[in-house]
């Protein structure tokens, strides 16, 4: 009997074609289907905009706790450097933390001492400057009260207001001693453990780095690791520029009150060049130094001398030396710096101005890391 042998076809050969089954068109959505997506991205929409402001109440809620952490990160990485060194000389990390964060002690109270006696030594030549002090008071109050005045007799009279009683509870001085002895050893004891905080980040870096990196899942290990390194090395950046800016900043103000006189001003101006780094309100901190301690021989010239060496290297350091280097170390565009000084400096205070820059510099590291986030980043950045 014989075998027939089947020869199959080529599969790109007409016959394989004819016989091929037809492709399965994919039905439209049915309106039942179309109800249901909208209604998985309204909710999965609002679940996000809950999360948001959870996470927005429980950083208001942990403001001081937040605050006090972000800021031992950044003495922590100012002070790896001193941990590095002695590491070199072959010291263990424990021993080269704990020196790194004495000589910060050191250095701390260096610097309160050297500002009580020089305020102390001030406080003891006010005397002399009292007469002339109560002179410009008495013009600045006598031309508040001439505005009062004008505005009074260009503003219709309330009636209702003339015949109605004001009572004001009166307080106790020693209450309100009381509660600001208690807001201020309050805020000590919380300040007290920032050295603990940073000699437990310094001697324990690369176990937290190790644990932190573990906690993701093994195909973004590598990422986390790569990122957690960007955001050290960006805040390092961050750290050295604002020193360099600041040293830039305190000799200038120092030559520049030198030349116009101002007592201490080896001093006030190295508080004022440091103090002038702080965004927005850094122009008008960096005034009040030199003008309280010139107020006994301050003269107007002498005044709009100071507000003009002070805004013009103000003026220089945020426009000049930031953007050279600082700019070039975080990436971020001038519109998302910004946004994110008015948004921490609203969520947590004058420390949120500080912290706003680093804070939203690491962010925008995060978001170039994380494909779903990506655009984001591309939005903070240049």
């Amino acid at each position: 009997m014989a075998h027939s042998t089947e020869i199959s076809p080529p599969a790109g050969s007409p016959v394989m074609q004819e016989t091929a089954a037809p492709q399965q068109i994919a039905a439209p959505p049915t309106a039942v289907e179309i109800e249901r997506r909208r209604n998985s991205r309204i909710q999965s929409n609002a679940l996000s905009v809950l999360a948001i402001g959870a996470v927005l109440t429980m950083m208001y809620l942990a403001k001081l706790v937040l605050v006090l952490t972000l800021g031992s990160v950044l003495i922590a990485f100012m002070l790896a450097p001193i941990v590095e060194l002695c590491q070199r000389v072959h010291l263990p990390r424990s021993v080269g933390s704990l020196i790194a964060v004495l000589l910060m002690c050191v250095a701390l109270y260096g610097i309160f001492y050297i500002s009580y006696n020089q305020a102390d030594e001030f406080i003891s030549e006010l005397p002399r400057y009292s007469g002339r002090i109560r002179a410009v008071l008495s013009k600045v109050a006598q031309r508040a009260e001439r505005v009062r005045q004008t505005t009074q007799n260009v503003l219709p009279e309330d009636k209702t207001a003339k015949n109605a009683v004001t009572v004001r509870q009166s307080t106790s001085w020693f209450e309100q001693f009381t509660s600001g002895a208690a807001s201020l050893t309050e805020l000590l004891a919380i300040a007290a453990f920032v050295p603990f905080l940073v000699f437990f980040m310094l001697s324990w870096h690369d176990h937290v780095r190790a644990s932190t990196v573990m906690l993701f899942n093994m195909e973004n290990r590598n990422t986390a690791y790569v990122t957690l390194g960007l955001i050290a090395q960006m805040i390092r950046g961050f750290i050295v520029g604002n020193v360099v800016i600041g040293v830039i900043l305190g000799v200038v103000s120092t030559i520049a009150f030198w030349i116009l006189g101002v007592p201490y001003f080896y001093v006030i101006g190295a508080i004022s060049g440091i103090v002038s780094l702080a965004p927005y309100i850094g122009v008008v901190l960096a005034i009040i130094p030199p003008v309280v301690v010139s107020m006994g021989s301050i003269t107007l010239t002498k005044f709009l001398w100071l507000v003009g060496v002070v805004a013009f290297s103000h003026i220089i350091a945020l426009n000049v030396l930031y953007p050279k280097i600082i700019g070039s170390r975080l990436q971020l565009n001038p519109l998302a710096v910004t946004l994110s000084l008015l948004f921490w400096g609203w969520l947590w205070g004058a420390m949120g101005l500080i912290l706003a820059v680093p804070l939203t510099a690491a962010i925008k590291i995060i978001f170039d890391h994380v494909e779903s986030l990506r655009s984001w980043g591309a939005w903070l950045g240049e």
